[in-house]
C-alpha cells in the first residue's frame, strides 16, 4: 500500500498487534500540527490554539462516530494507553456500590493486573473466567451481582473475540453490575463488535489502530456517579480556592476533562482523528487483501506438523511455537531477514504460562501494510527454518 511507501525493500513489519505502522496521512496530519499550530489546546485564544481545540474536538467525536456511540451519552476522554484508562477508571470506582471484580483467564495484564490492584485496594473478591475456545463467555457459569467485570472484546495472541458481548453486558447490568471492555485488539480490524453495545467503558490504544502512542476512554457518563475524583490538577478545574476546588467534569461540556490532568498529547489525539480518517476511507480491495494475506500465513502455519499454532481460526494476529526450536532465537532469526514479529508470552503470562504450559510463542500479526509479496517472503524464509 502507498501509504507505507516508507517501508524498506524486503522490510516485513508484522508486529503490529503491540504498534501499528502509521500510514502517510497519519504521519502528515501529526507534522502539520507540530509545524503549522503547535499550542496548548483548551488554554489559549490565538489561532494556532483554536485550529488545535478544532480538531481535538473534532477527534472526540470521531471516536464516537466510528464506534457509532451517542455523546448524549458517552464521553471520550484521552490518556496515556489502555492499561492506564482501565487502571484510571478502577482506582476511582467507589466500593461500596460493588461486591466483586471479575476478569477472564485470557487477558492482557492490563485488566488482569488492574483487577488485582482493584481487589488490593477494595477488598473485594476476585473473580478469573474461564473463556471458550471461541472467545465467548459462558456466562451460566459465573454470579455477575454487582461485579465489576473488566474483559477483552479480542484477544492479543489468536485474536478470538468476546461473541457474545451483548448478552455479557445485558447480563451484568441485569445484575447491577458494569462492564468495562478492553478494546486495544479490535479497533484496527474488527471494531464491528464493540459498535454500538452498552459496555460501561470501552478502553484501547489508538498505537493499535495505525495511530500515534495515545490511549482512549470511551465511558458512560452516569458511571461519574459511582467515581471518586483520584487526582486533580490543571485542565480539570474551573475555578481553585485556598481550600477547594471547581472541577470542569461536573458540567457535561467538559465533562471529559475528569480523566485528563494536564496538558495532553495534542498532536497524537489530531493523529487518532486522521487515523479513523484513514481506516473508514479504506476500500474492500483493501480488507479484502489484508484477509488474504492472514488467512494464507495462517493456512501455510496450519499446514506443518511441527508448527503448533494457538489459534483454532484464521486472524490477523496468530501465535505458534516451533518444534525443537527456541521462539526467541527464531525471531532473531527472522530479524536478520528483515522480518519482524514478537516473541514471548505478549503480556498474556497468566494463561500461556501457567494455564497452558506453553513454551515462549512466536507472533504474527497482519496489517495493511503487508502486501502479498511479504507473506511469500515469511513462508519461503519459514520453510528453509522449519
Amino acid at each position: 500500500m502507498k501509504d507505507f511507501d516508507y517501508l524498506g525493500e524486503g522490510e516485513v513489519y508484522l508486529d503490529g498487534a503491540c504498534q501499528s505502522l502509521r500510514p502517510r496521512p497519519v504521519i502528515e496530519a501529526i507534522n502539520n500540527y507540530y509545524t503549522k499550530h503547535n499550542s496548548c489546546g483548551e488554554r489559549v485564544k490565538y489561532k494556532w490554539g483554536v485550529e488545535t481545540d478544532e480538531k481535538v474536538e473534532a477527534t472526540r467525536e470521531k471516536v464516537l462516530k466510528f464506534l457509532k456511540l451517542s455523546g448524549r451519552k458517552y464521553t471520550v476522554s484521552f490518556t496515556l494507553n489502555t492499561t492506564y484508562g482501565i487502571n484510571l477508571l478502577l482506582a476511582q470506582l467507589q466500593e461500596k456500590y460493588f461486591k466483586k471484580v471479575i476478569t477472564s483467564e485470557i487477558e492482557h495484564n492490563s485488566p488482569f493486573l488492574a483487577t488485582m490492584a482493584f481487589h488490593d485496594r477494595t477488598g473485594l473478591p476476585r473473580e478469573v473466567m474461564k473463556r471458550n475456545e471461541d472467545g465467548s463467555i459462558p456466562l451460566r457459569d459465573y454470579d455477575f451481582e454487582k461485579a465489576v467485570v473488566v474483559v477483552n472484546c479480542a484477544s492479543n495472541f489468536d485474536g478470538r473475540k468476546l461473541l457474545n458481548i451483548n448478552e455479557l453486558i445485558k447480563t451484568v447490568h441485569k445484575a447491577g453490575g458494569i462492564v468495562i471492555i478492553d478494546a486495544a485488539q479490535t479497533m484496527a480490524h474488527s471494531a464491528d463488535i464493540v459498535r454500538g453495545i452498552d459496555a460501561d467503558a470501552i478502553c484501547f490504544s489508538a498505537h493499535k489502530m495505525y495511530a500515534p502512542s495515545l490511549g482512549v476512554v470511551v465511558w458512560k457518563d452516569e458511571l461519574a456517579s459511582k467515581m471518586n475524583v483520584g487526582f486533580a490538577g490543571g485542565g480539570m478545574v474551573d475555578d481553585v480556592e485556598r481550600d477547594k476546588y471547581l472541577l470542569s467534569a461536573e458540567g457535561k461540556e467538559h465533562r471529559y476533562t475528569r480523566f485528563e490532568p494536564g496538558l495532553q498529547a495534542w498532536g497524537e489525539i489530531v493523529g487518532l482523528g486522521a487515523a479513523i480518517d484513514w481506516i473508514s476511507k479504506l476500500s474492500k480491495k483493501d480488507w479484502q487483501s489484508l484477509k488474504e494475506n492472514y488467512t494464507e500465513l495462517y493456512d501455510f502455519l496450519n499446514s506443518s506438523s511441527k508448527v503448533h499454532l494457538v489459534n483454532h481460526e484464521a486472524n490477523p494476529t496468530m501465535s505458534f511455537y516451533v518444534d525443537g526450536l527456541d521462539s526467541h532465537m527464531l525471531g532473531a532469526a527472522l530479524s536478520r531477514e528483515d522480518i519482524m514479529a514478537r516473541t514471548g508470552y505478549f503480556c498474556v503470562h497468566y494463561y500461556l504460562d501457567h494455564v497452558l504450559g506453553l513454551p515462549p510463542l512466536l507472533r504474527f500479526s497482519v496489517g495493511f501494510q503487508n502486501r502479498p509479496e511479504d507473506i511469500e517472503k515469511v513462508k519461503k524464509v519459514m520453510s528453509k527454518i522449519i
